[in-house]
Order: C-alpha cells, then sequence, then structure tokens
C-alpha cells in the first residue's frame, strides 16, 4: 500500500530530476566519508570522535531533508524512491541512471530492472 506522498512522479519526470538527486547525494556522500575517516582516526570514546559523529549525522539529516524537499522518499542510507501511483522508480547511490521500479510491497530486493 503506498505511503502519503507530496509527487507522483512519471518516469521522464523522475529522470530529469536524477540530475539534482545525485548532485546532492554526491555532495553529502563526500562529505560523510571525509568524518568516517576522521572519526576512525580518533581515539574511541573521545570528545573528538563523539563530534564528527555527531556531525556526520547532521549530514546524514540534512540529505534526508534535502531529498524529501524535492519531493522525493528516503529508503534508506542514499537510497530514495519516486512515487508513480503504482510502486516506485528507485535509485541508489552511485547509480548513474533511474533504471529500476518495485512495487508497492516488493521493497528493495524485489526490484527490476525498467524495459
Amino acid at each position: 500500500m503506498p505511503t502519503a506522498s507530496r509527487r507522483s512522479w512519471t518516469l521522464p519526470a523522475a529522470r530529469e530530476m536524477l540530475a539534482e538527486v545525485r548532485r546532492r547525494t554526491e555532495l553529502s556522500v563526500q562529505e560523510a566519508e571525509k568524518l568516517l575517516q576522521q572519526r576512525d582516526a580518533a581515539l574511541e570514546g573521545s570528545p573528538e570522535r563523539a563530534s564528527l559523529e555527531t556531525t556526520l549525522r547532521q549530514v546524514v539529516s540534512h540529505w534526508v531533508r534535502s531529498m524529501e524537499a524535492l519531493g522525493v522518499e528516503v529508503k534508506g542510507l542514499w537510497l530514495i524512491d519516486f512515487d508513480n501511483g503504482e510502486g516506485y522508480y528507485c535509485w541508489r547511490w552511485p547509480e548513474g541512471e533511474l533504471a529500476y521500479f518495485h512495487g508497492y510491497d516488493e521493497g528493495f530486493s524485489g526490484r527490476v530492472r525498467i524495459q
């Protein structure tokens, strides 16, 4: 069953929006990877490590809000769906194109390539 969605997407509109989704996601991924490297270099239990973990959570939260502002549904870390009224066009980082679909009940594991 579909969840309350802000927008119903056609495939051409979703593919057009993907450029912005990828741009925003790439920036967030780069920032998160940098923070993860710094966090892993910090001592376990140190204030520096705790601060880096907080900042990392903020980066992910900002990405989620950014995706929701575009009208897409966040389904996981760097994973989004475009609701089309019959299911979802599904994309995850770092895929280069919007090439998968799954029904409302199948989820990510049930996605199939769009023909």
